[in-house]
């Protein structure tokens, strides 16, 4: 497999002093994504859990329903010139009767590790229908759950505590446990990751839990929770005016900036208890 982080030499500079040192940087590599041996995506992340990402991903674009919908994941052999397996390319084979997904001029596009849904060719190519109502799911989560879920995600952080380079996601229940903890690059990824592991694990809808991610909350982030069933976002930074906009839509909570006892209910306030 990859590796998650790297070593470079740095020439420190701290006023006046100057001296060489290593330092560990989180790396970040190119993982394609195939469908029944055709190309979909491609993707930059930090390798590891890479099945999770890729089952994660076809769920938030509609590919597949469940994680059961998949038959088989397994890596391609990567063209290094020593025929090295890379590990950056993944086939995907879908259980038999769910359609290949259309690998058109629209759906075929890059991401990159900071913004999931560059490439898309418009905002309706984006909305994707969720085949989950999360407006019923009736979960509460209290203040002071709330309040403690970024210190235990970031004591949960392995690679960041090395590096400071990356983002984090993790599936919360009400009672503050994290049921699931990923790291990446890219925010995209690790919620990815969360909900491939999820969706393998306990099944999809993922009612009565949360979603908390280390970064902002963008459209494309609520619309992945969305689209595993999750009724519930809580992001440190802000949300995006669309992200509230489908929090709102489709019955979801959605929380900013959560910091230590404060934060902003944008959406969904009825699922947060003082």
């Amino acid at each position: 497999m990859g590796r998650v982080t790297a070593r470079v030499r740095v020439r420190r500079i701290d006023g006046s002093a100057a001296r060489d040192r290593l330092d560990t940087l989180v790396v970040e590599e190119p993982l394609e994504m195939r469908v029944g041996g055709r190309a979909l995506t491609v993707t930059m992340r930090t390798p590891g859990h890479d099945f999770d990402l890729v089952t994660g991903f076809l769920i938030g674009e509609g590919v597949i329903a469940d994680a059961s919908d998949v038959h088989s994941l397994r890596y391609c052999a990567g063209a290094t010139e020593d025929g090295v397996n890379t590990y950056n390319v993944i086939d995907v084979v879908l259980a038999p009767g769910v359609p290949q997904p259309d690998v058109s001029v629209e759906r075929n596009f890059s991401t990159t590790s900071s913004c999931g849904v560059c490439g898309k060719t418009s905002l309706e190519a984006v909305r994707t229908r969720s085949r989950f109502a999360v407006a019923d799911d009736d979960v509460r989560f209290s203040t002071g759950v709330l309040a403690a879920l970024p210190d235990r995600l970031r004591e949960a952080q392995k690679v960041f505590s090395r590096t400071g380079g990356l983002h984090a996601a993790a599936l919360v229940t009400p009672e503050g446990e994290l049921l699931c903890v990923r790291e990446d690059i890219g925010r995209h990824n690790a919620v990815d990751k969360v909900v491939g592991h999820a969706a393998s694990r306990y099944g999809l809808p993922l009612r009565g839990t949360g979603l908390l991610v280390s970064s902002r909350a963008s459209f494309e982030l609520t619309q992945k929770a969305l689209m595993a069933g999750v009724p519930l976002l809580a992001a440190v930074s802000a949300p995006s005016s669309l992200a509230v906009e489908l929090a709102v839509h489709s019955g979801m909570t959605l929380i900013g900036f959560l910091r230590g006892e404060s934060m902003n209910v944008y959406a969904g306030a009825h699922r947060v208890a003082d």
